[in-house]
C-alpha cells in the first residue's frame, strides 16, 4: 500500500510540473509560433537523425560483440552445415541492405530537410527508379526462396534407402517418450484410443501386432553417431513441436496424426563436449551457478552439457519442463545399450503377476519374498 501511495504521489508531482511549465511558455511574449518548425529546428533534428543512425550501427556492432557467444556450437547433423550456411547468408543480405538503406535514409532525410525559400520537388512518378526497386528485391528473395526449398527437400529426404534407424517421439503434458522398432527395427500399430494406463500400455500399442512385441520403450534418446535416423512422431494430446537445437531439427507433433523428420548424426556427445565453444559455455554457466549456490539458491549444481530435445510450441503450464536428453554415441555403445532394454512384449505383454514384479524395485522384491517365507 505504502509503494501504491508513493506512486500516486510521485505521478501527480509530474503532472503538476508539466502543468506549470505549460503556464510559463504561455506567459512568455513570443514573435515566432512554437508549433513552427525553424531553419535551426530542422538542422538540429537532421543532427539527431545522424545521432540516431550512428547509436543503431552502435547497438548492432556491441550485440553481436556481446551476445555472440550465446549462438549454438557447430550443428551435430549432417543437413546442419547447409543450414547454417542459408541462415548465415541471409543474416548477411539483411545486415547489407539494412545497412545502405538506413545512411541513405538518414542522409537524405538531413540534405533534404526543410529551409526558408526552399520549394520541395518531387516526382509523381519514374518508371526506370520503381523497376530497379522492385527488380533488385525480386531476384534476391527468390533466390533465397528456390535456395531454401531446394535445401528443405534435401533436409525433408525421408526413405529407407540408407537403412536408417526408426525411432518414434510421442508427446504429452508434459514429457517426451521415445520407441525403437526392436530387432526388426520396425514400430508396432498404435493408437491413443489404446493406451491403457493400468496395464503400463502408456503409448497405446496394439498387442496384437507382432511387430509390436519387439519395440523398446524408453525416457532417455540414444542415437548411433553417423547413421540416418527416421523419427516418426505423435502427439497425445495438445500441438507439440519436436525441437533438437543442436541438430537443427524441428518437427511439429500433431495429435491425430504422425508427422516426421530425419537425420544423421555426426558429433557424438563426448566430442562435442570438447568442442572449444560448448566448454568456454559450461565454464560460463557454471561460474553463474557457482555464485548462486554460494548464495544459498537451490538447484545450482555444476552443469554438464548435452543434447537435448525440447518443445517448441506453449503446450501448457509446464512446458518449460518439456525436454528429453539425447545421447549420441558409437554404434558398438549404442547396440550395446539397446540390448539391454526390455521390450514391449517383457514389459506389457505378460500376465499381472510377472509384470507387477517387473515394475517393482530390487528392495521391493525381496521384501515380498522375505513375507512369503515368514
Amino acid at each position: 500500500m505504502t509503494a501504491l501511495l508513493t506512486l500516486t504521489v510521485l505521478v501527480l508531482v509530474a503532472i503538476a510540473i508539466w502543468q506549470m511549465t505549460k503556464i510559463f511558455e504561455l506567459s512568455q511574449t513570443r514573435t515566432e509560433y512554437d508549433e513552427i518548425a525553424n531553419d535551426s529546428d530542422n538542422k538540429n533534428n537532421g543532427y539527431l537523425l545522424f545521432a540516431f543512425l550512428i547509436f543503431i550501427y552502435g547497438i548492432t556492432i556491441f550485440s553481436f560483440a556481446k551476445y555472440y557467444k550465446m549462438l549454438l556450437p557447430e550443428a551435430a547433423s549432417e543437413h546442419g552445415a547447409d543450414y547454417d550456411q542459408l541462415m548465415w547468408v541471409s543474416f548477411a543480405i539483411i545486415f547489407f541492405v539494412q545497412t545502405i538503406t538506413q545512411a541513405l535514409l538518414h542522409y537524405f532525410g538531413y540534405k533534404y530537410r526543410g529551409q526558408k525559400g526552399r520549394k520541395a520537388l518531387f516526382f509523381a512518378d519514374n518508371d526506370r527508379l520503381e523497376f530497379i526497386w522492385t527488380i533488385i528485391p525480386v531476384i534476391v528473395l527468390a533466390g533465397l526462396i528456390l535456395w531454401g526449398l531446394y535445401t528443405w527437400t534435401n533436409i525433408m529426404d525421408i526413405n529407407e534407402d540408407d537403412d536408417p534407424l526408426v525411432v518414434e517421439l510421442y508427446a504429452q503434458q508434459f514429457n517426451w517418450t521415445a520407441r525403437y522398432g526392436g530387432d526388426d527395427n520396425v514400430l508396432g500399430e498404435a493408437n491413443v484410443r489404446l493406451i491403457d494406463i493400468a496395464n503400463a500400455n502408456v503409448l497405446g500399442l496394439d498387442e496384437s501386432d507382432p511387430n509390436a512385441e519387439d519395440d523398446i520403450i524408453v525416457k532417455e534418446l540414444h542415437l548411433p553417431v553417423g547413421r540416418k535416423v527416421n523419427f516418426k512422431m505423435r502427439s497425445q494430446d495438445v500441438l507439440h513441436s519436436a525441437y533438437m537445437p543442436h541438430f537443427r531439427a524441428q518437427m511439429n507433433c500433431v495429435p491425430g496424426m504422425i508427422t516426421q523428420f530425419s537425420f544423421t548424426p555426426t558429433v557424438t556427445t563426448e566430442e562435442m563436449r570438447l568442442n572449444p565453444d560448448v566448454v568456454d559455455k559450461v565454464k560460463r554457466t557454471n561460474a553463474i551457478r557457482a555464485q548462486k549456490a554460494a548464495e544459498g539458491i537451490p538447484n545450482n549444481d555444476p552443469w554438464e552439457f548435452d543434447y537435448i530435445l525440447l518443445c517448441n510450441k506453449i503446450c501448457g503450464k509446464s512446458h518449460y519442463n518439456m525436454q528429453m536428453k539425447i545421447i549420441v554415441e558409437t554404434e558398438e555403445e549404442f547396440n550395446k545399450w539397446l540390448a539391454e532394454q526390455k521390450t514391449f512384449k517383457e514389459t506389457v505383454m505378460v500376465d499381472d503377476t510377472e509384470q507387477v514384479l517387473n515394475l517393482e524395485d530390487d528392495a521391493d522384491i525381496e521384501l515380498s519374498e522375505t513375507a512369503s517365507v515368514e
